[in-house]
């Protein structure tokens, strides 16, 4: 019987050209693909924000892709936070409103 792999939340904040080139949508297919649940919506200030919760591979997978991104993106820089505290994810990774 193998270990269950640790149960990680990662906090990105993605700024650069991210936006109006389907970076959300393809973010969002990243991590369905992945196993992640959480989220990812843009920003007023033209930067997206995402919370992904899974296991640390798959979290590492989609911080990589991240600081590349789709097509068209021009990423600058990707901070990406461990957090230890947060509200109860959607069981799948979804877009969100604008914050």
């Amino acid at each position: 019987m193998s270990a269950t792999p640790a149960h990680e939340v990662r906090h990105l904040l993605i700024t650069g050209s991210v936006q109006g080139v389907g970076y959300r949508w393809n973010m969002v297919q990243q991590a369905q693909h992945l196993g992640l649940s959480g989220w990812v919506r843009n920003r007023r200030d033209g930067s997206v924000e995402a919370l992904a919760s899974g296991d640390n591979d798959s979290l590492a997978t989609l911080i990589a892709w991240a600081r590349t991104g789709p097509r068209g993106a021009q990423v600058e820089c990707v901070h990406v936070e461990r957090l230890t505290q947060y509200k109860d994810l959607d069981a799948r990774f979804i877009q969100i409103a604008t914050a």
